[in-house]
């Protein structure tokens, strides 16, 4: 009896604290729910039923993902579009984080005007999606501002119609995209680089170490936990990258698809139509699931790969 006095206010104390946690939890539970959970359990649901423009019809199993991957001419876009996802990835993974790493190394290195710098490299974040796309619109026109510099300086035979010719409109739009977001990885590595314990540097320059040394056998294994954070969110975006897409090819991916992405694809398949221009909900909802799953996949393999050469101090 006295046992069940005593845990009695420990009991009710513990269930007012988790009681307050939930409550300032619950808004973001909800979000991440409604937004988030409910959508992919929705479209699971719709992907394996036939439609009939805007109506549920029969079950269908796998039918929508089978035509998906094996019917003309979802099969031929989706490989496309899946493609330059992937050119996507690369470019931003690869480029992108370099740049962002080079740049938040030496802001941490406390370079001259690092404090203009950081502000220079940040503020296209800040710009709105639609502004930075119908600018480099203008500027990457074949009379437009990259051209007349390139003619300026000498190089005409560089011009192009940067956004019409289908070999180099792709990776046109990944530079932008690039320039626009190339600070977000910068200050993320500056800060990494600032949390790095001074001891252990000055511990390496005592010891004769290198700047090229010091960075990769010292500084690079202690800031991989931002790393992962990084490479997770570049590998979330590359998959899901539409709106840049949109506001400067259009949803048809122009010219001829050349610029198509799966989450463009999805826009095209579930509200228009990809062969016949009505809504094809069910193989749309299969395109919505197929980027999903992708997505979370790669994500843990990005956090696998990069938690297993994490070290602490």
């Amino acid at each position: 009896m006295s046992k069940v006095q005593v845990a009695s206010p420990q009991f009710r104390k513990q269930f007012r604290q988790g009681l307050w946690i939930f409550l300032f939890v619950s808004p973001a539970l909800a979000v991440v729910f409604v937004f988030i959970l409910l959508p992919l359990f929705l479209s699971l649901f719709n992907s394996v039923y036939d439609w009939r423009h805007l109506l549920r019809a029969d079950f269908i199993g796998l039918g929508n993902f089978r035509t998906l991957f094996t019917t003309m001419p979802y099969r031929d876009r989706f490989l496309n579009a899946l493609g330059n996802n992937v050119k996507w990835f690369l470019s931003t993974m690869i480029i992108q984080n370099s740049l962002g790493l080079f740049f938040g190394y030496m802001l941490a290195r406390r370079i001259p005007g690092q404090e203009f710098f950081k502000r220079v490299f940040f503020i296209p974040v800040l710009f709105s999606i639609v502004a930075v796309s119908f600018l480099w619109g203008l500027y990457l026109r074949p009379n437009g501002l990259i051209n007349e510099f390139l003619k300026l300086v000498g190089f005409e035979n560089l011009t192009r119609a940067w956004l019409g010719e289908a070999g180099i409109a792709t990776y046109s739009i990944i530079a932008v995209n690039i320039w626009r977001w190339v600070g977000f990885p910068a200050l993320v590595f500056l800060a990494a680089v600032d949390g790095v314990p001074m001891d252990c540097i000055e511990a390496a320059y005592l010891d004769g170490i290198g700047e090229w040394k010091l960075f990769w056998s010292i500084i690079f294994p202690l800031i991989l936990p931002s790393v992962t954070v990084i490479a997770v969110l570049t590998t979330i975006g590359s998959l899901n990258v539409f709106d840049q897409i949109f506001a400067m090819a259009g949803p048809e991916g122009q010219p001829n698809f050349s610029t198509d992405t799966v989450a463009t694809m999805f826009y095209r398949t579930a509200f228009g139509g990809v062969d016949s221009g009505n809504p094809a909900i069910g193989v749309g909802s299969a395109i919505g699931v197929v980027i999903y799953f992708s997505t979370f996949l790669i994500s843990i393999i990005a956090i696998a790969v990069t938690r297993s050469k994490e070290v602490e101090l």
